[in-house]
């Protein structure tokens, strides 16, 4: 079975979103033109409570892009995006057909998710994993946004469980907070195993 893994690809992180990744929309036209090859079409949501630790506004003093101590580890401070519920978290519409299975992410106010198995300390599983081994799904191909960070998080801990895992990189984009950061990111991705399609 042929599965195809879109992270992420949400209105906050769009051009004109919260959080929006430059020329993340270019993804879109990708990911459309090459779904009918997959049997499977599966996406990560983010979907964070409004109290949630990664919003800058919810620190005094909170400054986006400021690392601050929890008492979870570190966490870089973002705008406030992709809050459950509202617009800023929809799965974009500019995709004309339905995923088949969409699992949530980021739904604990006290700690980050970037990947779509576990959040950022691993004390939350979603339901991705035992979704693929239910189905004897052994591998799959990703893309999405950000290539940097809920890609690239989502990518690694694939192959942690034992997934073979393919990037599209042409349906992926990055934040780049530094300008190689999402170069980097595939570099570290493929020296742990993936293959770069």
């Amino acid at each position: 079975m042929k599965v195809l893994l879109v992270v992420d690809v949400q209105n906050d992180f769009l051009p004109g979103g919260a959080l929006a990744v430059s020329h993340g929309n270019e993804v879109i036209e990708h990911i459309s033109s090459i779904r009918k090859s997959y049997d499977l079409l599966l996406a990560t949501q983010d979907w964070h409570p409004k109290d949630h630790i990664s919003f800058a506004d919810n620190h005094p003093d909170g400054e986006i892009g400021l690392f601050i101590d929890t008492e979870n580890g570190k966490q870089i401070l973002w705008p406030r995006h992709c809050v459950q519920g509202m617009r800023g978290a929809e799965i974009s519409k500019k995709f004309k057909f339905n995923f088949d299975h969409i699992f949530i992410k980021g739904i604990n106010s006290d700690v980050d998710s970037y990947s779509g198995f576990f959040d950022n300390q691993r004390l939350f599983r979603t339901e991705l994993e035992a979704f693929l081994k239910d189905n004897n799904i052994k591998s799959l191909d990703v893309c999405g946004l950000a290539t940097d960070y809920c890609v690239k998080y989502t990518v690694l801990d694939a192959l942690r469980l034992g997934f073979k895992v393919n990037i599209i990189t042409g349906a992926c984009r990055g934040v780049n907070l530094k300008p190689d950061d999402a170069l980097e990111a595939l570099v570290e991705m493929e020296s742990r195993g993936a293959v770069l399609v």
